[in-house]
């Protein structure tokens, strides 16, 4: 199966385990596992907007930082422009948060409600270089809509 193939069956998966669920942690902890499983990531997860920073939220892999700043590092950078961020290599990021040194490449969704307001993002590490590309941004952000 292509990746296209995966990510096509992965969004069929997340809306029917989130179909009627109006808790948002229990779906993100849902999506995180899907993705994680699915895609073979090495690590997938959530960080919740809470009192003006971002909160480690449900995820997939080894332990993470707990709380990242906004505009800091690439998942606060992603909060700030409001827009999906693709990192071919983390060490090229300006202000880049060294949460592991096995995390070579990075994709970051801004997560948005109902109300277009920003509530999360989704963080997805690989340990290769260059893992992400336009196919991964296009269907991740088509992925979090399910927050919508």
């Amino acid at each position: 199966m292509n990746k296209v193939e995966k990510y096509h069956l992965l969004q069929q998966q997340i809306k029917a385990l989130s179909a009627g669920e109006t808790d948002q942690v229990a779906v993100m902890a849902n999506v995180a596992a899907a993705i994680h499983l699915e895609m073979g990531f090495w690590w997938t997860g959530f960080y919740r907007v809470q009192n003006g920073e971002l909160v480690l939220g449900p995820f997939q892999g080894p332990v993470a930082c707990m709380h990242i700043g906004y505009g800091k590092g690439v998942c606060g950078s992603s909060w700030k422009q409001g827009e999906t961020i693709v990192v071919p290599d983390v060490e090229q990021f300006p202000g880049h948060i060294a949460c592991s040194s096995e995390s070579r490449s990075e994709i970051v969704v801004p997560v948005r409600s109902a109300e277009g307001e920003i509530i999360a993002v989704l963080d997805i590490d690989s340990k290769d270089l260059a893992t992400f590309d336009e196919v991964d941004k296009q269907w991740l952000e088509e992925i979090v809509k399910v927050f919508e």
